[in-house]
């Protein structure tokens, strides 16, 4: 049986420096450090957001890094509908903006039939990986070609640590790196205007930490931070 855990969510900024002014403005902490993503062109800062409802979480702030040619090419789009026109017209008008959330897996392939078998086409399931400073970080993650995130950004993408074959439970986390960031992610909910097909969605991976409740598309991250209790929203975008 598949059981898929909040990995962490996904801020879109113009650049990183927005991404750090806003998270030190919003949040009141600086993020941690990130890395590049060669394979796409992007590069991010992260930083921890466990806490007792979410013990593997942590949050990122990714941009496109500039001046880099993602290495995937043939047409293919960035992650996170990052080449989306009107999602970068949203953040260039309104600042860095919650999109998206990632789902960790035991394993990816099963996870992406599994919602292929509701009619989900999730991606493809591509291998990536980065250097950080305690060595080489990798991953297999669901990419569709057209960069889309689906169901506006509240079916989450899908990853598994590790690489090809490596057992799930060894592999490397991002947040095995991070100290308590002061920041933590305390109820996450979907909103949507078709929730039981977006419900029937997470059943089909085991995601069962992400309320689901019928309206207007939106993303709905509560976190405690240092500034009190925030709230993120995608807003529809």
């Amino acid at each position: 049986m598949i059981s898929a855990h909040v990995d962490h969510l996904v801020v879109v900024a113009t650049s990183l420096e927005q991404g750090v002014q806003w998270c030190q403005g919003a949040l009141g902490i600086p993020p941690g450090p990130g890395g590049e993503h060669p394979l796409m062109g992007t590069h991010n800062r992260l930083f921890s957001v466990a806490s007792a409802a979410f013990p593997r979480a942590y949050f990122e702030i990714i941009a496109i890094q500039p001046g880099v040619t993602p290495a995937r090419g043939g047409g293919k789009h960035r992650w996170f509908d990052m080449d989306d026109a009107m999602l970068q017209a949203r953040v260039a008008s309104d600042g860095p903006q919650l999109v998206h959330f990632v789902a960790s897996v035991p394993g990816v392939v099963s996870a992406a039939k599994a919602l292929a078998t509701q009619g989900l086409d999730r991606g493809t399931v591509v291998p990536a990986s980065r250097q950080t400073a305690g060595g080489l970080l990798s991953w297999r993650m669901t990419v569709r070609d057209d960069g889309q995130r689906l169901f506006y950004g509240a079916l989450p993408t899908l990853i598994q640590w590790g690489e090809a074959g490596e057992d799930p439970a060894r592999a490397a986390h991002p947040l095995d790196a991070m100290p308590a960031s002061g920041v933590t992610l305390e109820a996450l909910q979907a909103r949507h205007p078709r929730p039981e097909q977006l419900q029937t969605a997470y059943a089909a991976i085991g995601l069962s930490s992400v309320d689901v409740i019928p309206g207007p598309p939106n993303l709905i991250a509560t976190l405690n931070t240092p500034r009190g209790r925030v709230l993120l929203e995608s807003k529809g975008i």
